[in-house]
């Protein structure tokens, strides 16, 4: 399939020289603008003070937009999944996740599918179809605004894909919404996690960018991490951890490592003392995220499990912290509804 250009990924300058060389006056690439930055439109059929033969020229020349919501799943306590058919029939999934203060975090998808193959994870289940395009990624931004009527406060790139193996439109996606010229999002309010992807991570360092990192470490020592990732993707904790020391000096921000606890597996006392002194010693900070069933061997552990485990992880010293439960119901595991409308298409 020919994959045309995304209207939400041009650059002023790129608009500029397509209004020109499509024959259009200049100041139509900065109502344009105004549009996709301001008012967040990129539908040309809504762009109302534009004459209607640059409209027609837009949906032909642009994906404008190239995806559309299939599907919503929301949770009890205010969390809404929604699931996006892309412009080749494709799906990913999105999640609009509410505080308590009134602000909202978008956990947005850099993949279709994912390589990395965490044995615990639905995202991964069928592998890696393809990556998102910097367009794609942008709209899902646009999306999640337009559902929830105004812009997000945060958002983390924890959805479905290891986003630093798609550096090449993940990077654009990230300046486009931080940029002065894009969508002015605080870098700082925006998180990009990876399981660990070496080469990728040495990338994002070179930045240079007060984005947030978070890794999937899930294990402070070999045997039980490769009990939850996978070869070829699982690279050395030593040298994941070298990497986030790198991360920090580069970027000057604490990095994360994220922890899911899997009952049985990573959820011991010993283990959780080992985990805050990596923590420590690298001047990271713990994320725990007990775990979410996908319907595999894995269980969640108890609660007083998951609290001596917390517990025994602070005392090393370390800053630990506990993801709140949130979008528990059904489906609410990262990938669950994509696989579901995977079968069903089947």
């Amino acid at each position: 399939m020919q994959v045309k250009k995304f209207l939400i990924a041009q650059t002023p300058e790129e608009l500029a020289q397509w209004c020109k060389d499509s024959g259009f006056p200049g100041f139509r690439a900065k109502q344009l603008q105004q549009w996709i930055r301001e008012k967040m439109v990129i539908e040309p059929e809504k762009m109302l003070n534009i004459p209607a033969l640059l409209r027609q020229k837009l949906r032909e020349d642009f994906y404008a937009p190239s995806m559309k919501i299939a599907e919503k799943a929301a949770s009890s306590d205010g969390v809404t999944k929604l699931l996006l058919e892309l412009y080749d029939g494709e799906h990913i999934e999105m999640a609009i996740i509410p505080a308590g203060d009134g602000r909202v975090t978008f956990c947005l998808s850099t993949q279709v599918g994912c390589p990395v193959g965490c044995r615990f994870c639905a995202s991964g289940k069928n592998g890696l179809k393809r990556n998102l395009h910097t367009g794609e990624i942008l709209e899902e931004f646009l999306l999640g605004c337009g559902y929830l009527g105004r812009r997000c406060d945060n958002i983390v790139f924890m959805g479905i894909g290891e986003g630093l193996l798609n550096c090449n439109e993940l990077f654009p996606a990230l300046e486009m919404l931080s940029s002065q010229t894009g969508f002015c999002f605080a870098p700082r309010r925006i998180t990009v996690s990876t399981s660990g992807y070496i080469p990728g991570m040495q990338k994002f360092a070179d930045l240079q960018k007060e984005y947030t990192l978070a890794v999937s470490l899930h294990a402070p020592d070999e045997e039980t991490r490769a009990k939850i990732i996978p070869d070829p993707l699982r690279f050395p904790i030593k040298d994941i951890l070298s990497a986030v020391d790198t991360y920090r000096e580069k970027a000057g921000r604490m990095v994360t490592l994220e922890y899911t606890l899997l009952a049985g597996i990573n959820d011991s006392d010993a283990q959780a003392e080992a985990l805050g002194r990596l923590a420590f010693a690298h001047h990271a900070k713990v994320n725990l995220i007990p775990y979410n069933s996908t319907g595999n061997d894995f269980r969640r552990p108890s609660r007083e499990r998951i609290e001596s485990f917390e517990k025994h992880a602070l005392a090393t010293g370390a800053v630990v912290t506990r993801r709140m439960e949130r979008g528990s119901g059904k489906n609410a595991a990262c990938g669950q509804l994509r696989i579901k409308a995977e079968s069903e298409k089947k």
